[in-house]
């Protein structure tokens, strides 16, 4: 038995299909149980609330609620999912968003975008019902040279820097690129902006190199206790000035 499968949480062997209900509702049990992962979610929700400015007046819709606890951090948002899942408010497809023109003051998301079959549907529907001045907030894979090395090397899911703004046939969590939030904003920026001129890439922030991966995610055990959380916090940000090499996500804030 090699490192990795020693560090493989039970309950996450079990899984057989990562697009069923249940696997959400064990990843969500998964989350909530570990101290690293629990406290990094609380910190990208803090940092995705503080782009929107005074959200407890507005329309806020988190897009791909998941497994996650966004609700906990804004109790105001309106969470949905492409699954019917308990405790989410709504459920639809990110390329059929069921809100009227110009009704919703701000989209999030943690973890959605590199899942989204057709990105230019994509945005082009929350483009639509986006209010002036709205914005859309995610929190994504970095294709930076560590994460490159990461989801390349040690990730499930597929990551290729030379894809296109599609992804082919599948199931909502089993089909992905996690190089695919960097095409669309980085990578094809100049094809974003004659697309979307009206709506702005205002931020991309590079985020936690080493928080995420000490946590062993949805599938492998922590890796230290969780009082570790806070010194390692403050590691990541004496490397500041080299997370445009070492981030493991990105910050990414659109504003129309």
């Amino acid at each position: 038995m090699g490192f990795i499968d020693f560090l493989r949480l039970p309950e996450a062997a079990s899984i057989q299909n990562l697009d069923a209900p249940e696997a959400t509702l064990l990843h969500r049990k998964v989350i909530r149980s570990k101290a690293f992962l629990r406290s990094l979610y609380a910190d990208f929700y803090n940092m995705m609330a503080a782009e929107v400015a005074d959200f407890k007046l507005k329309t806020c819709v988190e897009l791909g609620s998941g497994g996650g606890f966004f609700k906990d951090v804004m109790p105001s948002v309106i969470t949905s999912d492409v699954l019917p899942l308990p405790d989410v408010d709504l459920c639809f497809s990110g390329l059929s968003l069921p809100f009227s023109d110009a009704s919703v003051d701000a989209f999030f998301m943690m973890d959605v975008f590199h899942h989204v079959p057709d990105s230019m549907a994509f945005l082009k529907e929350m483009d639509r019902c986006l209010k002036p001045g709205g914005q859309i907030v995610m929190i994504e894979p970095a294709n930076t040279w560590w994460g490159r090395l990461i989801y390349q090397n040690f990730h499930h899911e597929p990551f290729d820097p030379s894809g296109d703004w599609t992804l082919p046939p599948g199931g909502p969590l089993s089909t992905a690129n996690g190089a695919l939030p960097w095409i669309v904003f980085k990578r094809d920026s100049e094809l974003y902006r004659n697309e979307f001129p009206h709506v702005e890439i205002r931020k991309i922030t590079y985020l936690a190199p080493f928080r995420y991966l000490i946590s062993g995610g949805l599938t492998l055990r922590q890796l230290l206790p969780g009082f570790m959380y806070q010194p390692v916090k403050w590691v990541e940000s004496l490397l500041a000035p080299l997370r445009g090499w070492l981030g493991l996500f990105m910050l990414i804030s659109l504003k129309k």
